[in-house]
């Protein structure tokens, strides 16, 4: 038998605090580990949460990386985090400073060039 859920709406309430409350604690950026410390839980119980429990929670979970994100482009822009920590969390976020190109086409337009070089032969020396 499982043991019984912690889930409360203090603790839905205490979790939507943390986000706007992170510095507090000591956050420099709201993140699920820093709400399940805060939450004297394990970040792997949240993620269960907003799985199972309810959509509420997820939407928690879902507005801290949302915070996260914002506030990790703006201290980025304006250079108050060290830029390779930030554009390495950006990487959680989708953010990559890598381009790709794609040199083919799905409908086969774009197909390579072929030139033949063709020397005219002397007749005389054949």
């Amino acid at each position: 038998m499982a043991r019984p859920t912690k889930y409360s709406k203090e603790i839905v309430e205490q979790a939507r605090a943390y986000i706007t409350d992170y510095e507090m604690y000591g956050d420099m950026i709201p993140s699920i580990e820093g709400m399940a410390e805060v939450l004297g839980l394990h970040r792997d119980t949240l993620y269960d949460w907003a799985k199972q429990e309810s959509k509420e929670f997820s939407d928690i979970l879902g507005r801290c990386m949302q915070v996260q994100q914002k506030t990790l482009v703006n201290k980025g822009l304006n250079n108050t985090f060290n830029s390779a920590i930030t554009k390495l969390v950006l990487g959680k976020h989708g953010f990559h400073d890598k381009m790709e190109q794609d040199i083919s086409s799905s409908d086969g337009s774009m197909k390579p060039q072929i030139i033949e070089l063709v020397a005219k032969v002397n007749e005389e020396e054949s």
